[in-house]
């Protein structure tokens, strides 16, 4: 299997509704992650992800189809040695050692390009399959925040992630 991260594609479009229109996939995104998710929210991200000041969101590829996305968002103020992570992935590749595989690319290249010390990411408290890759990944827990995210009519715990540079030595 030939994994990469790469930019997107304008013809990364049919892959991307394809693995992103999926409401398992959604459930543990942001609400401005859409579902169902169209081609006009397909064009519309790509449009987004592959404007030249946004270097930091990639497609996930996988035998050359992109197959979901990791992001850093570099933070700004008091928090400018931080950068949050983003990821999701089509559940038809779920379970294959993937996501662990591309997270760790995505904070050696946060390290080596950007002058920040952790990396951090929040997810769900119901996202055991999350936790599982962060963990794998050599990311540690270090908080959890009972009941501050609303996502379908439910509270659910949000978790703090992170891995520091000092960590990486």
């Amino acid at each position: 299997m030939n994994i990469l991260l790469r930019p997107w594609q304008e013809d990364d479009l049919d892959s991307l509704i394809k693995n992103a229109n999926n409401p398992e996939v959604a459930k543990f995104m942001m609400n401005k992650f859409p579902s169902p998710y169209t081609e006009e929210d397909g064009k519309n991200f790509i449009a987004f992800a592959s404007a030249p000041e946004i270097p930091l969101i990639k497609a996930i590829s996988v035998n050359g189809k992109a197959v979901g996305g990791i992001g850093l968002n570099l933070k700004e103020d008091i928090m400018c040695k931080n950068a949050e992570m983003g990821y999701w992935l089509g559940e038809a590749y779920w379970g294959k050692g993937i996501m662990s595989s591309v997270i760790m690319k995505m904070v050696l290249h946060g390290f080596k390009h950007f002058d920040i010390n952790r990396i951090f990411a929040r997810p769900f408290g119901t996202n055991i399959g999350s936790q599982r890759v962060l963990e794998k990944a050599g990311f540690t827990l270090e908080g959890r925040f009972e009941k501050t995210i609303f996502k379908n009519g439910e509270y659910q715990d949000e978790l703090f992630y992170a891995i520091r540079r000092s960590e990486m030595d």
